[in-house]
């Protein structure tokens, strides 16, 4: 990120979710907060997924990711679980789709500078900020998150689950494998969704490679470039190492099998992008 601005790719994620609404129906991911949220930028983000066609997948992609990780952490509130983490909030909206519980708190850690944007766009938005909502202030690249939370009221004794989409592509593998083990170290078990990209194969259609040159160009333009892939068996054996015993981790062919069964072409399983829930005790 720039010095004292919000996330570029924060609100570019935000646009994609925006354009699936506008553009898709919804088809995957109904979030009817994703458009109002972008106010001002909203007609950039049409244009631009207009003018750019090829881009509909990693549109759809990011549906996807949202809808499972989303899917997931409804099913633990309908198990109890009462503490939602939203690491890296961007633009996200689902705290804001809840409906109020007294027993519900959501924190939502972010870079300071992208949680004043988010605020001030809900705020000229007209959207209301929930009692259960706790907006916690963390750079992943200096520092354990452990103390912010706690000091934002997290209880770490008690189960967690936590949404982290958009986010491990931009940190250093340290800073990725620091927080899934601060996390795993919570002493009331923790659910996580998260996504990650495998590196790009050698073998991969010109075509993929120029649109995956082309995607880094864009976002390291923004300051935020791409800086961790991962090896999908060698990340699932970390994570078992770090105490993650229930992995569940979807590539893309997975991910359109189960939210897009009549898509009429279907990418064949292998690397690219992934989501994975995985959980502690």
């Amino acid at each position: 990120m720039k010095p004292g601005e919000a996330s570029r790719t924060a609100l570019g994620a935000a646009g994609h979710r925006a354009a699936h609404q506008a553009l898709d129906g919804g088809l995957v991911f109904a979030d009817p907060l994703a458009i109002p949220i972008l106010g001002r930028d909203f007609e950039g983000a049409i244009a631009a997924a207009r003018a750019a066609p090829e881009r509909r997948g990693l549109r759809l992609f990011i549906a996807m990711r949202s809808r499972f990780a989303e899917d997931a952490a409804r099913c633990a509130i309908e198990r109890g679980v009462r503490q939602i983490l939203v690491l890296g909030a961007g633009l996200d909206t689902f705290a804001y789709r809840l409906a109020a519980n007294d027993r519900l708190r959501v924190f939502e850690l972010d870079h300071p500078a992208t949680q004043r944007d988010k605020r001030a766009r809900l705020a000229a938005a007209g959207v209301a900020e929930p009692a259960h909502v706790a907006y916690v202030a963390h750079d992943f690249e200096h520092g354990a998150m452990t103390e912010a939370l706690a000091l934002g009221g997290l209880d770490s004794a008690r189960r967690v689950f936590v949404l982290w989409l958009g986010v491990v592509p931009y940190l250093t593998e340290d800073a990725v494998f620091g927080t899934l083990a601060a996390l795993a170290g919570f002493g009331g078990g923790v659910e996580v969704v998260f996504d990650y990209a495998n590196p790009p194969p050698a073998s991969e259609a010109p075509a993929a490679r120029d649109h995956h040159a082309e995607l880094a160009a864009r976002v390291a333009e923004s300051g935020e470039p791409f800086r961790c892939y991962l090896e999908t068996a060698a990340l699932h054996e970390r994570e078992r190492a770090l105490g993650y015993l229930e992995i569940e981790d979807l590539d893309r062919a997975a991910l359109v099998d189960r939210f897009l069964p009549s898509a009429p072409v279907k990418p064949r399983p292998g690397p690219g992008g992934h989501v994975v829930r995985m959980a502690t005790r």
